[in-house]
């Protein structure tokens, strides 16, 4: 799809705050196409991330029930993480997949790639379905993230995703895709 938008022009940058390789803010001084400058753009960083949306050969969906202290609630989370630098997508997700849940899959689907915020830029994440699961350790993801593994059929997936019941919409829009039927 073509556009006569054009793109703004970043005319200086500095970054304010820096927490590498988890989070980073800059501030940004940019020329709109119509020659007006704005001089205090913020820019946020926070990395790439994969996210899986995980099914057995049965149809139910492999979630992750877990407390996020960000929003203060216990929700329902997809498997996944940070992708490390200069990893491919699919490498991290099926690593993150692996130490979160102690599952492998057979078929790994792309579903698509979003960012969480198109004004500030910050969160690209890979959607991934992952089908034909084999559970073939512990999970062990080592960090902060203590979680118990769910499955849920898919009228209870539904369910969830229509009550708010998903810890994010980076959660909950690869759930609807799939559910949607996304091929």
């Amino acid at each position: 799809m073509s556009s006569s938008i054009d793109p703004w022009e970043v005319l200086a940058r500095r970054t304010v705050y820096s927490a590498k390789p988890y989070f980073e803010v800059a501030v940004e001084e940019v020329r709109l196409p119509d020659g007006r400058v704005v001089d205090d753009y913020h820019q946020i960083s926070s990395g790439v991330f994969t996210t899986v949306v995980a099914e057995t050969a049965a149809g139910q969906f492999l979630m992750l029930r877990q407390y996020r202290h960000g929003i203060r609630r216990v929700g329902l989370s997809l498997p996944g993480g940070r992708v490390e630098p200069g990893e491919d997508s699919l490498v991290g997700a099926q690593r993150e997949f692996l130490e979160e849940t102690g599952y492998t899959a057979g078929t790994w689907r792309p579903l698509a790639e979003y960012y969480l915020s198109c004004t500030y830029g910050f969160g690209l994440h890979h959607f991934y379905h992952a089908l034909g699961l084999t559970k073939i350790a512990d999970a062990n993801s080592g960090d902060l993230e203590g979680a118990e593994a769910v499955f849920l059929e898919r009228e209870e997936a539904l369910s969830a995703l229509l009550s708010g019941d998903y810890s994010s919409i980076g959660h909950a829009l690869p759930v609807a895709m799939v559910l949607l039927g996304k091929k």
